[in-house]
């Protein structure tokens, strides 16, 4: 049986960085799927598959923190990354939680993403039997 590669899902307004890192993402073997807003990815029919969320806090419409508040409500537990071009103390504090594994202000460094990540991905491998 072969083994899945862990589904990262990126969801940011701004097309350039939504490209860059889900090429990113599959350059580094993971299988990855971008959406251009928060109401796109809830549709996502392998929403269940998702391994971790890379979202952007400020996008027009339902913004990233939202976005994690729903999945919540919704009882989806998904490791996310909030990214943000505009870094604000206060939204950091309100965006932590049990499944925020990172915060990182844009541009950020490509390791700093994938040890969110990996955090991410250690926090178990339940996203293999989804």
């Amino acid at each position: 049986m072969p083994t899945k590669k862990p589904l990262i899902a990126i969801v940011d307004d701004d097309q350039s960085m939504r490209e860059a890192t889900q090429g990113l993402m599959r350059s580094l073997g993971f299988d990855a799927e971008a959406f251009s807003s928060a109401d796109d990815f809830l549709r996502f029919p392998h929403l269940h598959r998702t391994a971790c969320l890379v979202t952007d806090i400020h996008m027009s419409g339902m913004n990233g923190l939202d976005l994690h508040r729903s999945l919540v409500a919704l009882g989806k537990s998904i490791p996310t990354v909030l990214i943000t071009a505009y870094p604000n103390e206060n939204a950091h504090r309100r965006g932590l939680g049990p499944d925020i594994v990172g915060y990182l202000a844009k541009p950020f460094g490509e390791q700093d993403l994938l040890k969110c990540i990996g955090s991410a991905l250690a926090r178990g491998t339940d996203w293999q039997d989804r």
